[in-house]
């Protein structure tokens, strides 16, 4: 089922609304897909002016910046450590920008948006040991 986001049909008050027209396509909302780790499979998906939009479904591998080197290289993501989005999409192994990830050079914070970018970049954070 889609998202309207269009004006609503009633007032603040809560008295109705007559609609001057209908509903229009570009006040639908696009569906909600997450990105979750797995063998990789990227999405194209058509945007407003008939651009498009990489999507990423499925993803195995991060781009991570090491700010002690100073220098990006690729890594294997392993699993969502935490994610401040939603505590339930670390049990589901959903990525979004802000989650923090096990890669295999460590602790990754992700900095890219997945569902908008196509590529999945990320920066190497040192957590403190308690």
């Amino acid at each position: 089922m889609g998202i309207w986001q269009g004006r609503s049909r009633r007032k603040r008050t809560g008295g109705r609304l007559r609609p001057i027209r209908k509903k229009r396509r570009s006040e639908i909302a696009p569906e909600i897909q997450f990105a979750t780790v797995g063998a990789t499979e990227v999405k194209k998906v058509r945007s407003r002016g008939g651009n498009q939009k990489l999507r990423i479904m499925l993803t195995t591998a991060i781009n991570v910046y090491d700010p002690a080197t100073k220098a990006m290289r690729p890594a294997k993501l392993l699993t969502v450590r935490e994610n401040p989005a939603n505590p339930n999409y670390v049990q589901r192994n959903i990525i979004t920008k802000g989650a923090l990830v096990e890669t295999d050079v460590g602790l990754v914070e992700v900095r890219s948006r997945p569902g908008q970018h196509g590529i999945l970049n990320g920066i190497r954070v040192e957590r403190p040991s308690a």
